[in-house]
């Protein structure tokens, strides 16, 4: 089923830099990158330029489940694209990150996730990266 897609949308109340950094700086990220609510911070550390990896150890109950990838693209306050594996995801998973700045302090993000196993796997991506997004509004703020 690598034809289906998440998308979502949030409106942060932040400046555009600072939510578009917030993706790159591993402590920051570790602070937001929470799909489910409760869940303890995960270990990541990135290599912040186009062509370097990325890695998230998230804590899921006594597991501890790796996220990894490559940022594909990075556009400074206006896109960003990565890869985007683990134990649930299929060859070729993106995620992309659209920025908009509408005020001074707020911003509209654009999230699409392509490339899923099956609608399960689908529907659980899309809860999470909207925990993640409503996540990233309260740390940042």
């Amino acid at each position: 089923m690598t034809d289906l897609t998440v998308n979502v949308n949030k409106t942060i109340h932040a400046p555009v830099k600072k939510v578009f950094e917030a993706w790159l700086n591993p402590e920051t990220l570790s602070r937001f990158i929470l799909p489910m609510p409760g869940m303890p911070e995960p270990d990541v550390q990135t290599e912040p330029n186009e062509g370097g990896n990325f890695t998230i150890i998230m804590d899921v109950g006594d597991e501890k489940i790796p996220h990894t990838g490559k940022y594909l693209e990075i556009d400074r306050f206006n896109k960003l694209v990565f890869t985007w594996e683990s134990p649930c995801s299929i060859d070729n998973s993106t995620v992309t990150l659209t920025f908009n700045e509408l005020e001074k302090n707020k911003t509209h993000v654009e999230l699409t996730h392509i490339r899923f196993i099956d609608e399960e796997t689908r529907s659980d991506h899309e809860g999470g990266w909207s925990n993640i997004l409503d996540k990233l509004n309260d740390v940042i703020n």
